[in-house]
Formats: structure tokens, C-alpha cells, sequence
């Protein structure tokens, strides 16, 4: 598929741009310059061509931003993998120094590219656009990335410049899509770069570099799927910025929308409060969960008693669920990164585990009526029919009573534990529920007597 990407200086409305064009919000947008960090990428459609944009942080020199070698060089590989460049400018600021030198780099890659001359929010700033012929990229387009003026002709533009025999990769909605989360500074974009074995994502030492939930798509060793590097989740208390609630929020977002969530836990820092609570957040969720104890390598004891102590720890602070996988890992030294590959995809196997009914009532009904409900007030509960919901989002289970309103906690902790223990559904939360036995009738149907 063709990339286009937006480059420019900063604070010029790339991101507003790219939002409008994508018909998204994914990428933040903000006043204070240097918002954007990392690529960020989305799909557009216009006509019958569809075509892949990317967003990129504003390109500076000499700033006092530590992060700017690092935008800098995020721009440079944009700029290498698009087939077609926009250059936008800012009509109220005119030509400034970094346009220029902006200018010069793009007349450098032999690419085409389209001079947009941003913000003309009215008639009269569209004669400000004749200024921007110095920069000699062509002829200026003029829109409005805030209100859509202009956008309908820059498309046109852009589709005219991309190639033909483009391929059509559309997004493949079967396969897994796996949230990389965490307290900031845990390493997660450090270990999508070692699973893609590029830079990828920006990486640095400062809690919170990533701001912008960034999509890769991984497709090595026969394994593919779709990565998310999620910015660090902080406390409310410590979010003292509006582009910090933004990446936050944006992470609680990215775990809505993933299958299997990889928390990492910082080995050197042990299990934080702020574990627990992004925990908590993949659980409400019903995700499916690997934990990735992460910086192993830096731990002074590695023992088999050191890593027992850990995983207990994590188990007991994550109870009840505690049937999920726990790789001890080092993105820095790429000790045991595909172990947590290969889990991620068999908790999302496992997600998508159906038992046949047939099997089910094979197995619980001889139970069940060994190890019956413990009876409540006098009243004796039976169960008398099992089966697993067909095409449910995650695992779950239809038990049908006679009391199903009587059945406890314990009990229900009870058959799940069952479930588990005969079938393998580790790293998925199971859901199980209760029923009238006179719905069974209605029920049956969905579900054919041998269970295929």
C-alpha cells in the first residue's frame, strides 16, 4: 500500500491535518509544540485509491527538547518510506528558518512532494500562500486542516501522484491484536523493537516518551499480528499535563480494543500499586493477559528460588485470576522476547477455544452431582444442563438450574477452577452464568446435540 507522509516544523498542524484526513482523533493535537513524538499511522480513502498516511513530530534544530534527535531521525525514515511527501507550512507564520531547511532535505529525496500551506482560515490569507514559491517546491495548495477547507483538492493531488501498481492491503480484522502496557519507563517500546528488530518506536530512559498509541504490524518466523505500544499509564495524581491524560487515556483505550495485553512489570522495581490498577483495567475488560517481567538481566539474584518468589508475588497480588503466563524477559538483551511472542498468541488461541456440549455435560453432570450447590434455605439446587455460548467475545458458559439465583461465589469459583483444570483457557478470563432450567429449551437449538 502507497505511504504519504506530513513533515514540516512543528506546531504547523500536521496532526490536525492528519486526523482530518484519516476521520479519526488518533493522533494529539495540542498548541505546545512537539506534541507529536513517534510515526503515527492511519488509512485513507479517496476515490478507489487507499492509502496509508503518516504523521511525524515537527522537524527543529537547536532546541531545548531532549527528544530531538530522536523526532528528527523518526522523520528522516518517514520520509524514506513514503511514496509521496507533504510539506505544510504555516500561512500567519510566513517562511521561517527551519522551513527552509526542511525544504532544502525534501528537494534532496527525489520524491514528488505537495507544499501545503496551512491555516487559511479565510479568503484573505490565501495571497499569504505566494510568499511560500521562495521555498521552490511548486506550486502552494491552501487549506484549512481545522475546518476541511481545501482538503477535497489536496486529496486529488495526492492521489494523482501515487503509484499504480500500488498493492490494496487491507487491514486483516482475524488476526490478534496484542497492547504492549505498563507503568511508564516498564520498557514496552523497547520490546516491540526487539520483536520487530528495528527502531521502530522512539526509545529513551524518560518515563512517558510515547505518547501516541502506535500500531505495528508483525510478520516474522510464521507468527503475525498486530503489535500496540501504549504510552506509560501513570496515577491520576502524577498526570500533571493535558497531553499526559491524553496518553493515558489513549492506553486505557488501546486495552479496550486489543485481545491479549502484555503488562510489563519492571523486575528492578518489583510489583507497584500501579501494576495492580492497569491489572484491573484488563480485567473489567475481559482481555487476555501476559505478564512480562521485564529488566531480568539487570536483577542481581536469578535464581530458580528468585524467579519462584516472583511469580508467587505476582499471583498473590493479582488474585483470584491467576491463571495467566509470566515470562521473565530483557527487551535490552532480547533474553526470552519470543517467549513472550509465543504466549501472546496462544492466550489468543485460547480466547477463541470452543468445547464441544457434548463434552461439557459429560464431564459436569457426573461432577456436579457428586459435588452438588451446598443447599440455601432448605432448598436443594440442581443443575442439570451445560454449554458453552457460541461466537461470545470471550469464553463463556451457560449453566442451567433450577435456582440458578442461589448458586455462590464460591461455588461458581468452584466449576470455573474445573473448567481450567480440563481444558486449556490460560491467560483468558472465563465467564460463567446461570440460568432458569426452563430456558434451557430456548438455549439448546444454538448449539447441536454432539457439539460441532
Amino acid at each position: 500500500m502507497s505511504l504519504v507522509a506530513i513533515v514540516g516544523r512543528p506546531n504547523v498542524g500536521k496532526s490536525t491535518l492528519f486526523n482530518r484526513l484519516t476521520e479519526t482523533r488518533t493522533a494529539i493535537v495540542s498548541e505546545e509544540a512537539g506534541t507529536t513524538r513517534d510515526r503515527q499511522y492511519g488509512k485513507v480513502e479517496w476515490g478507489k485509491k487507499r492509502f496509508s498516511v503518516v504523521d511525524t513530530g515537527g522537524m527543529v534544530a537547536g532546541s531545548d527538547d531532549v527528544f530531538e534527535d530522536e523526532i528528527n531521525k523518526q522523520v528522516k525514515i518517514a520520509i524514506d518510506e513514503s511514496d509521496v511527501l507533504i510539506f505544510m507550512v504555516d500561512v500567519k507564520d510566513g517562511i521561517s528558518d527551519l522551513d527552509r531547511d526542511v525544504a532544502s532535505l525534501l528537494r534532496r529525496t527525489r520524491k514528488p512532494v505537495l507544499l501545503v500551506v496551512n491555516k487559511v482560515d479565510n479568503s484573505d490569507l490565501q495571497y499569504g500562500a505566494a510568499e511560500f514559491y521562495a521555498l521552490g517546491l511548486g506550486d502552494p495548495l491552501t487549506v484549512s486542516s481545522m475546518t476541511g477547507s481545501g482538503t477535497g483538492d489536496l486529496l486529488d493531488a495526492v492521489v494523482r501522484l501515487l503509484p499504480d501498481d500500488e498493492e490494496q492491503d487491507a487491514y486483516d480484522e482475524s488476526l490478534p491484536r496484542i497492547a504492549v502496557v505498563g507503568r511508564p519507563n516498564a520498557g514496552k517500546s523497547s520490546i516491540i523493537n526487539a520483536f520487530m528488530g528495528i527502531d521502530r518506536n522512539i526509545v529513551t530512559d524518560i518515563a512517558g516518551t510515547t505518547r501516541d498509541s502506535i500500531y505495528t504490524k508483525y510478520n516474522k518466523f510464521g507468527k503475525e499480528f498486530y503489535l500496540v505500544d501504549t504510552a506509560g499509564i501513570r496515577k491520576k495524581a502524577k498526570v500533571s499535563e493535558d497531553l499526559e491524560f491524553y496518553s493515558v487515556m489513549r492506553s486505557i483505550r488501546a486495552i479496550e480494543n486489543c485481545d491479549v495485553c502484555v503488562l510489563m512489570i519492571d523486575a528492578t522495581r518489583g510489583i507497584e500499586a500501579q501494576d495492580q490498577n492497569i491489572f484491573s483495567v484488563i480485567q473489567r475488560n475481559r482481555k487476555g493477559l501476559v505478564v512480562c517481567v521485564n529488566k531480568w538481566d539487570l536483577v542481581e539474584e536469578k535464581s530458580d528460588k528468585a524467579i519462584k518468589v516472583m511469580t508467587e508475588a505476582i499471583r498473590a497480588r493479582f488474585a483470584p485470576f491467576t491463571d495467566f503466563p509470566i515470562v521473565f524477559a530483557s527487551a535490552l538483551t532480547k533474553q526470552r522476547i519470543f517467549k513472550v511472542v509465543e504466549e501472546s498468541l496462544h492466550v489468543a488461541e485460547n480466547r477463541q477455544r470452543r468445547v464441544p456440549t457434548a463434552r461439557l455435560n459429560e464431564f459436569f453432570l457426573p461432577l456436579i452431582e457428586n459435588f452438588p450447590p451446598p443447599a440455601t434455605k432448605g432448598k436443594y439446587i440442581k443443575i442439570k444442563y451445560v454449554m458453552q455460548i457460541p461466537q461470545s467475545y470471550t469464553p463463556t458458559f451457560l449453566f442451567f438450574a433450577n435456582l440458578p439465583q442461589y448458586i455462590k461465589d464460591p461455588y461458581k469459583r468452584f466449576l470455573e477452577n474445573k473448567i481450567r483444570e480440563n481444558w486449556d483457557f490460560t491467560g483468558t478470563p472465563v465467564q460463567l452464568f446461570f440460568r432458569d432450567k426452563s430456558a434451557e429449551k430456548s438455549n439448546k437449538p444454538s448449539a447441536s446435540p454432539s457439539g460441532k
